[in-house]
């Protein structure tokens, strides 16, 4: 079988291994086996994104369950957060989400949160393996009386929502602010809107009708110019944009400038520091983090570590560390004092009071970090082989590296969800970087790119 989980749950191609409904069913029983704990009456939560698949990952997963004698509760479209909140309140045993985060709508996923709403450890993740792996786990569990049900929570949006206008302080209004919200046609499309309307913001949403293949199609976090055109055009406060799940934010100034989750964190940081909430005085990033970030901590007296890429890694950081704020610059923020994964809509009310609390617009805010030159080139590859033992490649690092000495660094990863190979490259000069990365890059579309 190989790998079967990658940076963020399994994932590939809906309708090709494994994303298929007889592995979808058998996942859902090794689910089930493996989060039972002995409880009379297991109950696991479901929700999913908007793609075409969904429905047919989720009944699937449903079935799988069920045959475990487990109960079943639907949230219906909800953003991945909402989730793992549903599941630590309601004291469900696991949460399942049904989705490919910013993937194309043709790819589909499957998200698993244990008892208390947290991604899964690598650990756990091998345990639950060798059950899908060994049939003879899989215990004969036939029999008229261990079935499990399957039934509707209708107000699952209702509950996620009213959490979180919860983390709001009383009396903060945002009557006033002019926002643009781009949902990316996924899982926001229905609760940001009405989220922030009720909250009293002058709202204009993009991209909040999904026909199920439309999904991170040129909008949401990874595509922000539509976002930034129609900011400048109705001279909005500030834009957000959601990745397909909802469990990143990129922001966007009133001037059109784009912010991504370094930045998030630079700000959020700092005016936490400076209010005194910032525990433990330590903040968790990963290694794709601009070399900026770690500057301004260092400046500001804040601890800082970096975790590999995944926000389940910056997580399981955080908790080592005692922080209580971290993330990644694709969006990703964690605030684990109120929430247990990435969450993109809590992340953009937090923004926001950060403007209203300062007085001061987001343009202002994010002048607090100076962002070091960075190249970032994604290649699509056709094998993913250990980088040192492709000469050509080892060695195009290696000359980039001793070109940029202290001043700068190369970092070269697989996508742990994807057939790609990300090169990103820093360096103070950005005419150099560009050519440093360009050269690395070549070398692996040459060697082991898709042809």
């Amino acid at each position: 079988m190989g790998r079967l989980f990658g940076t963020d749950g399994i994932r590939g191609i809906a309708n090709e291994y494994p994303m298929i409904p007889e592995m979808a069913l058998k996942i859902g029983k090794s689910v089930a086996y493996a989060f039972r704990n002995a409880t009379s009456d297991p109950l696991f939560i479901i929700g999913r994104d908007t793609r075409l698949s969904g429905n047919m990952i989720e009944y699937a997963l449903s079935s799988g369950i069920c045959s475990y004698n487990a109960i079943v509760m639907l949230a219906g479209v909800l953003p991945t957060p909402g989730v793992a909140f549903l599941t630590r309140v309601m004291k469900a045993n696991a949460g399942i989400v049904v989705s490919a985060s910013h993937n194309p709508f043709y790819d589909n996923g499957i998200k698993l949160f244990d008892n208390n709403g947290y991604k899964l450890t690598d650990y756990a993740e091998n345990e639950i393996k060798e059950v899908i792996l060994n049939n003879n786990m899989l215990t004969d569990n036939k029999g008229k009386n261990n079935i499990g049900t399957v039934s509707i929570l209708n107000d699952s949006v209702k509950m996620y929502s009213d959490f979180l206008k919860s983390t709001l302080p009383k009396g903060l209004s945002l009557n006033g602010l002019k926002l643009v919200i781009d949902c990316s046609n996924g899982a926001t499309y229905r609760i940001a809107p009405e989220l922030f309307t009720d909250l009293g913001a002058d709202v204009f949403i993009i991209n909040n009708k999904p026909d199920g293949k439309n999904i991170n199609e040129n909008c949401g976090s990874e595509h922000t110019e539509s976002l930034i055109d129609n900011i400048l055009k109705s001279r909005a406060d500030i834009g957000i944009a959601f990745d397909g799940d909802g469990d990143r934010l990129i922001a966007v100034d009133e001037n059109g400038n784009l912010l991504s989750g370094d930045k998030i964190l630079a700000i959020s940081a700092s005016i936490m520091k400076n209010n005194g909430l910032l525990k433990n005085n330590h903040v968790v990033s990963t290694v794709m983090s601009n070399m900026g970030l770690a500057s301004l901590f260092k400046d500001k007296g804040i601890g800082h570590t970096m975790s590999q890429v995944g926000d389940r890694y910056v997580m399981q950081e955080m908790t080592k560390t005692g922080s209580i704020l971290g993330g990644e610059d694709s969006g990703h923020i964690i605030f684990s004092d109120i929430q247990t994964t990435g969450d993109g809509m809590l992340t953009a009310l937090k923004l926001i009071q950060f403007m209203k609390e300062e007085s001061k617009p987001l343009s202002e805010l994010s002048k607090i970090m100076t962002v070091f030159p960075q190249i970032l080139i994604n290649v699509n590859v056709s094998e993913k082989p250990e980088l040192d033992n492709v000469p050509e490649i080892f060695e195009a690092i290696r000359y980039a590296e001793n070109i940029l000495k202290e001043k700068g660094r190369v970092l070269v990863r697989y996508s742990g969800t994807q057939s790609i190979c990300r090169v990103m490259v820093e360096g103070p000069d950005k005419d150099e970087t560009e050519i440093l990365c360009g050269l690395i890059a070549g070398k692996i579309k040459d060697k082991i790119g898709k042809r």
